[in-house]
């Protein structure tokens, strides 16, 4: 079993903190890398409903906020649902997937986990006016 680290970075040069996830598996596609990294953001958030959601893709029903989402009423958040956000944000080019010096573009592109993998998810961040 090996860990895999995400770290969220944006095209403004902002970096957070990188957490680590356990895989048993050497391979794995990026919508199931995906999977298990929302799964993992919204058992943590479900488990104490803190005021502030901290995921990759904002949550139905939530605003943006300094490091996060404040979803208007404190609930659940659905994983399943909430993976289907995050892999459509992908699709829609809300964010990038790197993995060392390569770009991964397809959900279905299968991933080498070797011990230690840094998988950065950098955020786009639209242009003002465009």
């Amino acid at each position: 079993m090996g860990t895999v680290t995400f770290v969220d970075e944006t095209t403004s040069g902002g970096r957070g903190a990188g957490w680590e996830l356990e895989v048993a598996e050497e391979r794995l596609t990026l919508r199931e890398l995906v999977r298990r990294r929302v799964f993992q953001e919204v058992a943590e958030y479900n488990a104490r409903t803190p005021e502030v959601f901290h995921g990759l893709v904002q949550p139905v029903d939530a605003e943006r906020v300094l490091n996060g989402y404040a979803l208007r009423t404190r609930r659940r958040i659905d994983p399943e649902a909430q993976t289907e956000l995050a892999l459509a944000a992908f699709a829609g080019n809300g964010f990038l997937v790197l993995v060392g010096d390569r770009q991964i573009t397809g959900l279905d592109e299968e991933i080498d986990l070797a011990l230690g993998t840094e998988v950065v998810f950098l955020k786009l961040v639209p242009l003002v006016g465009g």
